[in-house]
């Protein structure tokens, strides 16, 4: 018969100690090393974004695989307009689009059921503005009492900021002449004295200073513009609804990544990954914030100018547009 020694267990206590190793593996293996995963409906999500600076902390989240720590794959589809985006979430081609918040408010004043996922981005100074070029004979936003001016959309952010900020310059908002065309056609007609001052935003001011030595005119992110709420991540109302958790993972992922975007560096490096900009350029664009939570009493700002300026005929009530969760208590 064998005996047992001092420096052997019996054979319970060795049974006993597996045991206990094969249930704390057995956990580890459930927990990721960065964060619980959650059960979600969806493995996937398809994004539709622009290459506005407005997207760089997703992009950065990508790039660091902060969704695919969650369990979740995001995949960015590109994009040329924030109307683009949001027409391939209409279509069923992504779950979540990036887009203005005037488009996004105007589709749910015209019906459109959706549901608001995160706030991209708040204007800062200088990030959008009248620009023109040397020659032009507009060196002041008053100079003219009808300026021509270029924006992107006729009813859009442009004419909404620029509208408000012309206001303050004593020049009468219902004098403007809009006319809408793209980044190129602004800079053409520019040149050929077509238009007196062009509304872009960041990094296109950047661009435009660079590529053809434009300048700004007047700020349209100062007075009652300043810090406005410019972007933001929508889905589908009823698709959200049906992926409750996968979409919560989403907003919840996001708000990390809008976080780390709080140190510039962050914002600018990636930035010259996706932009047109080389180095020197866009160590000089200005930045405005990216909002860490997801808040109706802000983008009421938004929905409240639209309503005053007829864009909508009613009064858009944000709150309805985002998720329970997001709300304040009470």
């Amino acid at each position: 018969m064998r005996r047992m020694t001092n420096h052997e267990p019996p054979r319970q206590h060795r049974l006993s100690a597996v045991i206990i190793i094969l249930a704390l593996l057995s956990s580890c293996s459930v927990i990721s090393p960065e964060r619980p995963h959650a059960i979600l409906e969806l493995a996937k999500l398809r994004v539709a974004v622009t290459r506005a600076i407005d997207t760089a902390p997703l992009r950065i989240a990508v790039k660091r695989k902060m969704f695919r720590s969650s369990g979740l794959t995001v995949t960015l589809v590109e994009q040329h307009t924030q109307r683009r985006a949001l027409k391939a979430l209409w279509a069923g081609d992504v779950d979540v689009a990036f887009t203005g918040n005037v488009p996004v408010l105007k589709a749910a004043a015209n019906g459109a059921d959706i549901q608001l996922q995160g706030e991209a981005y708040i204007a800062g100074p200088s990030t959008m503005g009248l620009v023109t070029l040397p020659g032009t004979g507009y060196d002041d936003p008053a100079a003219k009492a009808a300026p021509r001016i270029a924006v992107d959309h006729i009813d859009g952010l442009g004419t909404l900021t620029t509208r408000s900020r012309m206001a303050t310059e004593g020049v009468d908002p219902a004098a403007i002449e809009f006319t809408a065309m793209p980044f190129d056609g602004m800079m053409a007609a520019l040149s050929a004295r077509e238009i007196d001052a062009a509304w872009l935003t960041e990094p296109d001011i950047s661009r435009a200073q660079q590529e053809y030595g434009a300048r700004i005119v007047t700020d349209t992110a100062r007075g009652a513009m300043l810090d406005f709420p410019m972007s933001s991540y929508v889905a589908e109302a009823d698709r959200a609804a049906k992926y409750p958790t996968t979409f919560a993972v989403f907003r919840d992922v996001l708000t990390e990544a809008q976080q780390l975007a709080e140190d510039p560096t962050e914002v600018r490096d990636i930035l010259g990954t996706f932009s047109s900009l080389d180095k020197t350029a866009v160590a000089l664009v200005a930045l405005g914030t990216f909002p860490t939570s997801l808040n109706a009493v802000r983008l009421q700002r938004v929905a409240d100018l639209m309503h005053e300026g007829e864009i909508v005929r009613k009064r858009i009530d944000v709150s309805s547009l985002v998720p329970p969760s997001a709300l304040p208590d009470g």
